[in-house]
């Protein structure tokens, strides 16, 4: 579990309206999210799934062969 220390910015009326984190934080989300990825390793997984999802297994590898 991830811990975001984080600071609101209300606006006159007490509704929160942004929040303030650290950039530390925003990273560690951001790799969760998998937003830093490249195009590449973007594409590779777009095709693991269609091979998970199609029964594909000849392009997976046996966790003892790793």
């Amino acid at each position: 579990m991830i811990t975001i220390n984080k600071k609101f910015v209300v606006d006159e009326q007490g509704n929160p309206k942004e929040v303030i984190i650290l950039f530390e934080d925003f990273k560690k989300i951001e790799e969760l999210l998998g937003l830093d990825l490249d195009e590449n390793a973007i594409k590779d997984l777009q095709e693991a799934r269609k091979d998970r999802e199609g029964g594909n297994i000849n392009t997976y590898m046996d966790l003892d062969s790793i």
